[in-house]
């Protein structure tokens, strides 16, 4: 079940590192995003609560979870009283005997009353008219706590199913955030792709002067050509990763047509905890781990209940009745009226009822497949709790990781900065070529781009730790 969740915001990290690999990229935490000209900014917390009100997947979670509180009513109704009324007539024999008995399900036989006691001897197949009609009521007394172990079973999956939309949350939130970060990374590719191309041009305006003036050779502006329909080309795709980004944002918090842009700066994380703590605050609070302990619970609670259909039960029972038989009366009774098609004799009972099942064998079958049913749910867990353990420790070291990575990425960028200023510098004095500066710009747009990637990873990585210890819980 883990493994089988799939999150749009992993179709959409992959999304984001072709976009990152399309053009150059300088990504700050620090700095405020330009609004996105026809898209809405909203900031995380926003976005978050958008989805939650209008995401498809949050509103069939929580419909799941109504559809098992409404069944959890099913087993209580049993202590409702059940009214029943009949209205019968039949052409049948009128052959009886003194016996009285209650008509149960599992004997569908009308008592015939009313009519003459004959032995087998004097039986007549000759049919005379026979009429019913009755209202009764039955009432449970006592169930030996039969209805209370279906009822505590049906209350332990509506737990599952609160756990299984906390889950279904915090997977929203999880897509969400990368989805967020994914619209600053995209909006930084746009940012640096602009402004190396402004920087190019202006090189191949300088080389195209020297070229006019005879200071410079004439593969210093074809050079400077080629660079700058490069980076014009990175410019074009940069902007189409971000509008790829702005969607992919708004199809995750449940807007799909729109387009969403971030607002104000990168929103950060708190520190994190020990290594230790993360794995008891996972192992107490993340939900797929509380769905399966559910389960668990589930089943046992089912095999109690199947167990519990073969107490006794205890239940009281009344009717009112009018009938008559066309049939000769025994003794000197009067012939009824109507010949058996007016039910104009009356009767009424009251009584009290115990019935048992002493022995089932389909029952007993089914209460040790649920047994069975328990052990492995109790493999499950321990199979839940393993996996939560490992994602922990995972993403605990992947944040600690890109964390650690950062220093020597913005160190790199910083270097190719100054290598870049220094081979402008030797350009514009006339003592470097174009090859010199095209390199030193893509020194440092690469740098950027790293740059950019473990920002973005350390963000992700973050997001997927807290997701891990459902941090939003």
């Amino acid at each position: 079940m883990l493994g089988s969740r799939r999150r749009a915001g992993v179709t959409f990290w992959r999304t984001a590192l072709v976009v990152l690999a399309c053009a150059p990229r300088a990504m700050a935490a620090d700095t405020p995003a330009a609004p996105s000209p026809g898209a809405r900014s909203i900031t995380l917390p926003e976005a978050i609560a958008f989805a939650h009100a209008h995401q498809p997947a949050i509103r069939a979670a929580l419909a799941r979870v109504d559809t098992d509180r409404a069944a959890a009513k099913v087993p209580r109704a049993e202590w409702q009283p059940v009214f029943g009324a009949s209205a019968q007539i039949y052409a049948a024999t009128p052959n009886n005997t003194t016996a009285s008995y209650l008509a149960v399900d599992d004997l569908a036989l009308p008592r015939i009353g009313g009519s003459r006691d004959v032995s087998t001897s004097s039986a007549t197949w000759q049919p005379y008219a026979s009429t019913l009609v009755g209202v009764s009521a039955i009432q449970e007394i006592f169930d030996f706590g039969r209805i209370a172990a279906n009822a505590a079973a049906a209350d332990a999956r509506v737990q599952v199913g609160k756990h299984g939309a906390d889950a279904e949350r915090l997977d929203l939130d999880l897509s969400v955030e990368e989805a967020y970060f994914g619209v600053y990374a995209a909006r930084g590719v746009l940012t640096a792709s602009k402004e190396a191309y402004a920087r190019t041009k202006e090189h191949r305006d300088f080389a195209r002067a020297g070229v006019g003036s005879g200071l410079r050779s004439p593969i210093e502006l074809t050079r400077a050509e080629a660079d700058l329909s490069r980076y014009e080309i990175g410019v074009i795709r940069a902007q189409g990763g971000l509008d790829v980004a702005e969607v992919v944002l708004a199809a995750s918090i449940g807007e799909p047509g729109g387009a969403f842009d971030v607002s104000g700066v990168a929103p950060t994380f708190g520190d994190l905890p020990s290594l230790a703590e993360a794995i008891h605050t996972a192992s107490s609070r993340d939900p797929l781990l509380q769905e399966a302990l559910s389960r668990l619970d589930v089943q046992e609670k089912t095999t109690s209940a199947i167990g519990a259909t073969l107490r006794p039960n205890l239940f009281a029972t009344g009717a009112i009745s009018g009938r008559a038989g066309g049939g000769t009366p025994s003794g000197t009774g009067d012939s009824p009226s109507g010949a058996g098609f007016l039910p104009d004799v009356p009767n009424w009972d009251v009584g009290l009822v115990l019935s048992w099942t002493l022995f089932d064998g389909v029952t007993l079958a089914r209460r040790d497949a649920s047994r069975a049913a328990e052990r492995e749910q109790i493999e499950e867990v321990s199979l839940f709790r393993q996996r939560e353990i490992a994602a922990v420790e995972q993403a605990y070291v992947r944040v600690n990781t890109a964390k650690s990575a950062v220093p020597a990425l913005e160190s790199a960028v910083a270097g190719a900065e100054a290598n870049y200023k220094q081979a402008d510098a030797r350009f514009r004095a006339g003592l470097g070529n174009a090859v010199e500066l095209a390199d030193a710009e893509e020194l440092r747009t690469s740098a950027q781009i790293q740059l950019a990637l473990g920002l973005f990873e350390v963000a992700r990585a973050r997001a997927v730790f807290g997701r891990a210890i459902a941090e939003g819980l």
